[in-house]
């Protein structure tokens, strides 16, 4: 079987920033049994988002990619999201259904953003749990461990959870069918998820090369932005939707010849983050360090504590445990 995601870590010298594509994969398990072509489930991928931000591990960020389809099992999405409707039995765990549920689009997707259902069928619970384990929790858990990796070692992480939307809103959408979409739209679910200065570095860094911004409208970031940021510990996260008219025909699903250009400026984009990351982490590093010896030389009065003992290195967000949308 092949491994639910791929990690590119930093060729170039490491920053704290991690980059993360949960919904570019493109390998459909044998076991998805989905009654709607293979066309209409590519409906839903952001084709191609892990190839737009290819030069992040060059600047040296960590860059994750899902090989699997979200309409398989989104890994975007709360464990708690549970669809009872698709499952033909009664759910063994906790289950707190949120408004991506209702629209249909929850932890395992009932329909795509056309409306058509995707299932002729009921999901088993033992299908679902196996979804789950194969490849929602290994993903979810890479972010985790790759951004607590980059928090240990710099004292702080940037996060950029990358996505790609529809030209205009589909009939499931909050804003209603037919709407036309910005170039750009970043979420960090109304300032909660990052600092206000790293929503306005990339805000300002894409508007300076001509392209449209929106923030939090109609896209506030979902539950990669939400269960691993905490602003007040130094965590970061920030969850940006480009739009695919900009680099893909979206019948066809191939390449435009706008794909080259808009790669090279997200790869712009992502030096002034890498540099803003960098230098952060730089001064967050070296305050870590500072704290570090005056730890050491006020409490170390000859007495053998052991390795990292009287200090915690363990620097883990606990998720709010409602993990409420």
């Amino acid at each position: 079987m092949r491994p639910a995601f791929n990690i590119t870590n930093p060729s170039g010298r490491a920053v704290p920033l991690v980059l993360d594509s949960p919904h570019s994969g493109t390998e459909y398990p044998d076991d998805f049994g989905a009654s709607v072509s293979r066309d209409m489930l590519r409906q839903s991928e952001d084709s191609f988002v892990d190839e737009l931000y290819s030069t992040g591990p060059a600047l040296g960020a960590t860059l994750i990619a899902a090989n699997f389809p979200r309409s398989y099992i989104d890994p975007n999405r709360s464990l708690l999201d549970i669809d009872a409707s698709l499952i033909d039995g009664p759910w063994p765990g906790p289950a707190l259904p949120s408004r991506k549920t209702e629209l249909g689009i929850g932890l395992i997707w009932r329909v795509l953003d056309s409306g058509d259902a995707i299932y002729g069928r009921k999901l088993s619970v033992d299908e679902v749990k196996q979804r789950i384990v194969r490849y929602h929790q290994p993903y979810q858990r890479a972010v985790k461990d790759a951004m607590d990796a980059a928090h240990e070692h710099f004292g702080g992480v940037w996060h950029i959870n990358c996505h790609s939307m529809p030209a205009l809103s589909g009939r499931i959408s909050e804003e209603g069918p037919g709407k036309p979409r910005a170039d750009f739209v970043l979420g960090d679910r109304d300032g909660s998820t990052c600092e206000p200065g790293f929503t306005a570095l990339v805000a300002r860094s894409l508007r300076d090369m001509g392209y449209d911004v929106k923030i939090n409208d109609p896209y506030k970031g979902v539950e990669l932005v939400r269960a691993f940021s905490d602003p007040s510990a130094q965590r970061h996260s920030l969850q940006i939707e480009v739009n695919r008219k900009l680099y893909m025909d979206e019948r066809t699903r191939k390449k435009s010849p706008g794909f080259e250009k808009l790669r090279a400026d997200i790869g712009l984009m992502l030096e002034a983050v890498a540099r803003y990351a960098g230098e952060r982490g730089s001064h967050l590093c070296s305050g870590h360090a500072h704290r570090h010896r005056d730890h050491d030389h006020s409490h170390n009065h000859g007495h053998d504590h052991g390795e990292g003992a009287g200090h915690s290195h363990d620097h883990d967000h606990d998720p709010d445990p409602d993990h409420r949308h």
